[in-house]
């Protein structure tokens, strides 16, 4: 199978199952086809955007019916990362071979995050599909024009956010005593660096030679994507420094993105 064609069907399909389905073993990245940009994801139709969504604080975690409430939009969140990197496949065929595995192998940690936050929907005695959902990510598309937009918005911007956002909900879990959901976010935490990363040394090369870092990331933000939505309420440098951003690019998030 093609990575076009697994992608393509990760993002059309309203199979739950299949769009949660990894990369299968032996996938070839040889015929690229031309760009694809698909406007919306294939979806369940209870899992289909809805505008306004109100998800309750990370305040809410002791309390069983929210703490469902808030791992199913931590489940969406995830999924939508999925599709998007699937997107990003289908929509920028012709960049670099090792930036596009890379793509592949997040996208399958995307569809494991998913899964994780499913079972724990679960566990709270929900059911993934419970809860109406929005479509954030994906309504940002159409100004990701080029594969360092597709970087600054979702590896610099969402992702780098979910740094602190993930030790917020971690410790508001252990607070409330569910050591389970803690692990499982504690994990996505530890490879949403690996995320940042990926963008990081991406944005290296695909920067111009005399721009530096922030420069371009500002560049290549439309807003309302901007460097206030790449934290959270409390900024965790340590997260910033282990995925390997430069000190001056973190000094400039935590204090004109705040």
């Amino acid at each position: 199978m093609e990575v076009r064609d697994f992608a393509h069907g990760l993002v059309t399909t309203e199979d739950l199952v299949r769009k949660l389905g990894a990369p299968p073993a032996g996938l070839t990245d040889e015929e690229l086809g031309a760009p694809l940009r698909l406007e919306r994801p294939g979806r369940p139709p209870a899992l289909r955007f809805q505008r306004r969504i109100e998800v309750p604080p990370s305040e809410g975690m002791p309390d069983p019916a929210q703490r469902s409430r808030i791992l199913h939009a931590l489940a969406n969140h995830e999924l939508q990362a999925a599709e998007l990197f699937a997107w990003a496949l289908l929509a920028f065929p012709d960049a670099p071979k090792d930036f596009r595995q890379g793509l592949l192998r997040i996208l399958a940690d995307e569809q494991r995050h998913t899964r994780m936050y499913i079972a724990r929907v679960e566990d709270a005695g929900a059911r993934f599909g419970d809860y109406p959902v929005n479509g954030y990510f994906w309504s940002k598309i159409e100004s990701i024009t080029t594969p360092l937009r597709f970087l600054c918005a979702m590896s610099l911007t969402f992702e780098n956010a979910n740094l602190d956002h993930t030790q917020e909900y971690e410790e508001a879990a252990r607070r409330a005593g569910d050591a389970k959901t803690a692990a499982v976010i504690e994990r996505v935490h530890l490879d949403e660096i690996e995320h940042v990363r990926f963008g990081w040394t991406w944005l290296q090369i695909f920067k111009q030679e005399d721009e530096s870092a922030w420069d371009a990331y500002r560049a290549n933000l439309t807003w309302p994507l901007r460097p206030a939505k790449a934290r959270g309420r409390i900024f965790h440098r340590e997260g910033r420094e282990a995925a390997g951003l430069e000190a001056e690019f973190i000094r400039r998030l935590e204090e004109e993105g705040g």
